[in-house]
């Protein structure tokens, strides 16, 4: 039971420095840029997407293909490349659904955290936060330097994310931590 009370606990923190972190602070938008000219891209955007939520690599090579690491290394020396994630008009933009799938997500997270140190023999408090803290750096840095590396994610948003998450692991640990004692 304690597990679970530790796993409320951390996933309750770990939503709330979430939520600072992107309405309080600048963490949010580090890294997003505006598109110059914006207006006739998005016109062009939805005269060829359309009403087709998804996210969008380009420029696209069937790698099936019998030659498609040559056909894609072409293709990137005279076109531009990028991912976008597109929806259409008329898309929501925070809704009670999303609020809630995050808050479940850093739930399960905060659960599991709970699960893993009540199996270690941690004597401190402060090893403990550590120990969670830990299992976050490894999350933050799985996802989004993988995104940097291979998809290009600017520099400043890596590190802002992955400090968001990191952190949000720090919070949940703080609880969890205090929650989740010595396994005797």
């Amino acid at each position: 039971m304690r597990i679970v009370i530790a796993g409320i606990v951390g996933g309750i923190l770990m939503f709330i420095w979430s939520s600072v972190a992107h309405i309080a602070l600048p963490l949010g938008q580090i890294g997003l840029s505006q598109i110059p000219n914006e207006a006739p891209v998005l016109t062009a955007l939805h005269n060829s997407i359309g009403d087709k939520s998804g996210l969008f690599f380009f420029p696209w090579t069937d790698m099936k293909a019998p030659n498609a690491m040559a056909d894609e290394q072409a293709k990137m020396k005279t076109n531009p490349s990028g991912i976008i994630i597109y929806h259409p008009p008329g898309a929501p933009d925070m809704t009670m659904r999303m609020l809630s799938v995050e808050f479940l997500k850093e739930l399960f997270v905060s659960l599991v955290a709970a699960f893993l140190l009540a199996q270690t023999t941690l004597n401190g408090y402060l090893s403990r936060v550590g120990f969670v803290s830990a299992a976050g750096l490894v999350a933050a840095v799985t996802t989004n330097v993988s995104y940097w590396n291979w998809y290009g994610f600017p520099l400043d948003y890596t590190f802002s994310y992955a400090f968001t998450d990191f952190a949000g692991y720090v919070a949940a640990g703080l609880g969890i931590a205090a929650i989740v004692k010595r396994r005797v």
